[in-house]
């Protein structure tokens, strides 16, 4: 079975039931990109960690510009691809159409993910995982345990977009289904996790998961269990693309690295040993110098991902590829990328100043879900009626995403997520530090 671009790039949107007019000037996916832009969500972002918590260097990548530059790079590679599979797509699509679509999954790409970073990550999953508080769980299936356990940015961003941002549990953002489709890097539950804990669907997102699939044509692979839609891997390129290049950019600025030390990494990465500038060898500062070589190795690691894309394209199309087109293409680009990443786990993520705050955020985000998970379970077992003031006052604090008391046990936690998760770093450790009376 071959996936066709005929229904991979369908107009039909997520929680209409009719398609909508064309306005003049905007494409369904532009419209999609416009929702994204304009959301809280992604708003919230400028105030969540990227890799460094709570940074008091502006110019160090938060969540935000992380996102609008992974955005920009997809819109190229998108771009590209679509010049060179022109004649496979729809009368009316165009390379323009691809880009929009890569880059609206681009840049929600990361709205899902709470607080610290990966920290906040690990520290709901952990917390979840504690001998303490099983008996919160109990009452909940395999299945649902699962999920909290293995809390996951990724699956929380497909909630967001879908669940709750705009139209609250009503079609979310409303984007049009090859959006939603690029944006799924992992399209399947939790039970198909393995040990890195990827996935891209809780189960209350399990029925979208699947009505994606079968609307857009992937191809099965199992139960609630999808192989990626083609435009994903383009997608995930350019987050690798950012992640190797501006992480080492953020380290410099933090006086982690110097310039001097990641200089032959980045010149492997622009495929060009011997390339030189006069201002490496001026006064000009490392930020200067090291924006003389973005741009080059961007362009050379670009090309290299569309080169590989062509190369599997009958691969990706059978859903049959699980490679990552930086890693199949130039081995200057995939070599390059190996020593980032090596110097990046040698040097920069054991930085005394980010282990600091990494487990400060363990705290703060443990006061949290300790507060208002119980406060979620007493207000489901007594349903509503003689709740302690606390208890009521932090269900209150929840606005919209409070959980009514009659509903399952399961998804009023999920609410509490919905709420913590969504927290920038900054109001999550003022208000850790309002409930423990620390203020």
């Amino acid at each position: 079975m071959e996936m066709q671009w005929q229904r991979l790039l369908t107009t039909k949107r997520y929680g209409h039931a009719e398609l909508t007019e064309e306005e003049i000037g905007r494409s369904h996916f532009h419209k999609d990109q416009d929702r994204i832009i304009f959301s809280s969500a992604f708003r919230r972002l400028g105030r969540k960690t990227q890799v460094h918590p709570m940074s008091l260097n502006d110019h160090i990548h938060t969540r935000l510009t992380h996102s609008i530059e992974v955005g920009s790079l997809g819109r190229s590679l998108g771009i590209r691809v679509g010049e060179l599979i022109q004649s496979q797509l729809p009368e009316w699509a165009s390379a323009y159409d691809i880009g929009m679509i890569v880059q609206s999954a681009c840049l929600a790409h990361d709205i899902g993910n709470p607080p610290f970073g990966h920290a906040g990550e690990y520290a709901i999953r952990d917390w979840f995982k504690r001998q303490q508080n099983s008996p919160l769980l109990d009452n909940l299936s395999a299945a649902e345990r699962l999920d909290l356990m293995t809390f996951e940015g990724n699956a929380q961003g497909f909630r967001v977009v879908t669940r709750i941002e705009n139209h609250l549990f009503d079609g979310g953002l409303r984007l049009t289904y090859p959006t939603l489709g690029a944006l799924l890097k992992y399209p399947w539950s939790a039970a198909h996790a393995g040990e890195k804990g990827k996935f891209s669907a809780y189960q209350t997102e399990l029925e979208i998961l699947n009505k994606l699939g079968r609307e857009l044509g992937l191809v099965a692979s199992g139960e609630d269990r999808w192989c990626r839609h083609p435009l994903t891997y383009l997608m995930e390129a350019a987050d690798d693309i950012c992640y190797a290049i501006l992480d080492l950019e953020d380290a410099i600025e933090l006086n982690i690295l110097s310039f001097d030390e990641i200089k032959p990494i980045l010149l492997q990465l622009c495929g060009d040993a011997s390339f030189d500038d006069d201002i490496f060898t001026s006064q000009a500062s490392a930020r200067r110098k090291i924006s003389a070589m973005r741009g080059r190795a961007m362009e050379f690691m670009v090309g290299s991902a569309v080169q590989a894309y062509m190369q599997n394209q009958p691969a990706i199309m059978r859903g049959e590829y699980r490679g990552e087109l930086l890693a199949d293409g130039e081995t200057d680009v995939r070599d390059g990328l190996r020593r980032a990443k090596s110097l990046a786990r040698e040097r920069v993520f054991p930085d005394t100043r980010k282990t600091e705050l990494e487990v400060g955020a363990y705290t703060t985000l443990g006061v949290l879900l300790e507060a208002f998970c119980n406060a979620v379970y007493d207000n489901h077992h007594l349903r509503g009626d003689g709740l302690s003031y606390r208890s009521e006052r932090i269900i209150s604090l929840m606005g919209i995403h409070a959980p009514d008391p009659a509903l399952p046990l399961y998804k009023a936690y999920m609410r509490a997520l919905d709420f913590i998760s969504g927290m920038t770093d900054n109001y999550a450790t003022y208000l850790a530090r309002q409930i423990g009376g620390l203020s």
